[in-house]
């Protein structure tokens, strides 16, 4: 988990059983923004106008390990927004991306919204009840592969400020836009990471994931 320290653990921590892994899947600027990386009014907020700023930089690489990546996933947890973007493009996506949207589909999607009521649309979708934090905590105890969360910079902010993430896996992108939303606590809370993979792309992308210095 991204640990705000070190303490000691003994056998009987309730934390130290299998858990499932939860990791999140991020877009980011160079600037370390990661507010609409898709298209162009993805998200507008604070006036926010560069959306797009990730499409020049897709090659084989990044396609490759998008696919791979996804099709591994257990289960996928959204922010309400990305979650409706998703929702109005993948149930119809094209045949050309039939191995995504197979996954995106029919595996398992947890929505941490307060405005979303059940039933949702997209199949296979629930809303998170109560406080977010505990309702994920309650998932990574259960059975299934791992938890992705994709996008989503104020759930991830929260996962993180909850000690929650296991595992960032961050495309960092040779671009700057200035500012706008970013996922990491302002808290002043030191938390160490260390380096597990990297990976560079044809368009300069560096592939970056990492987990927690002690784990």
């Amino acid at each position: 988990m991204l640990a705000a320290g070190s303490w000691p653990r003994s056998a009987s921590d309730p934390w130290e059983t299998d858990m499932r892994k939860l990791i999140a899947d991020e877009w980011m600027t160079l600037d370390g923004v990661v507010q609409a990386p898709g298209y162009d009014g993805e998200d507008s907020d604070g006036g926010f106008q560069h959306g797009g700023w990730h499409m020049p930089h897709m090659d084989d690489i990044t396609t490759n390990w998008v696919t791979k990546t996804t099709v591994e996933t257990g289960a996928f947890l959204f922010g309400r927004r990305t979650y409706e973007i998703f929702a109005s493009f993948w149930p119809t996506a094209p045949a050309e991306l039939a191995t995504l949207a197979e996954v995106l589909n029919n595996r398992p999607k947890y929505v941490a919204s307060t405005t979303l009521t059940e039933p949702l649309a997209w199949q296979n979708s629930t809303v998170l009840q109560g406080d977010v934090a505990k309702a994920v905590a309650s998932l990574k105890q259960e059975d299934g592969g791992a938890l992705h969360v994709v996008g989503s910079s104020q759930l991830t902010r929260t996962l993180i400020e909850h000690d929650l993430v296991d595992e960032l896996r961050i495309f960092i992108e040779p671009v700057l836009v200035g500012g706008g939303k970013r996922i990491f606590p302002e808290d002043g809370t030191l938390r160490r990471l260390r380096l597990t993979g990297s990976q560079v792309t044809t368009t300069g992308v560096i592939i970056a994931t990492y987990t927690t210095a002690e784990s």
